[in-house]
């Protein structure tokens, strides 16, 4: 299952439910093609190769820190907030979910206690890249 929180024709997030499954043999992007970071699924059989490979140097500019989270262990609440910073909605994740934060604001509450892995562009400023509000 799939769900995105928009807002606007904004993303603000995308979750990605631990039960997913899409038909075998495929792959699928959940982000648009201009987004700084991007978030896919592959099904392959046994036996499928991915041929070895490198990427290229591409220069990119980056506007707005995204992030992926993985939730490998709890329950958390998940507060999305306009640009204005006024709240806009929750959501709640689970154990094997993933969250792709793209736009607008988010803070979080540990319903349980949780395990969370996370992926973001470098390199990380916390004065130049985070607002507490």
């Amino acid at each position: 299952m799939i769900e995105i929180i928009d807002y606007k024709k904004k993303i603000y997030g995308i979750i990605l439910r631990k039960k997913l499954k899409l038909k075998s043999n495929s792959i699928k992007f959940f982000t648009p093609d201009y987004f700084g970071q991007q978030l896919g699924y592959m099904n392959r059989p046994k036996g499928y190769k991915i041929p070895p490979h490198k990427h290229k140097l591409n220069i990119r500019k980056i506007s707005f820190t995204q992030e992926v989270l993985f939730l490998k262990k709890g329950l958390v609440k998940v507060n999305f907030y306009h640009q204005s910073k006024k709240f806009y909605k929750s959501k709640i994740i689970k154990q094997g979910d993933i969250l792709l934060l793209a736009f607008g604001g988010h803070g979080f509450e540990m319903l349980k206690n949780s395990e969370l892995y996370e992926v973001k562009q470098g390199p990380y400023s916390k004065i130049k890249d985070k607002k507490i509000f």
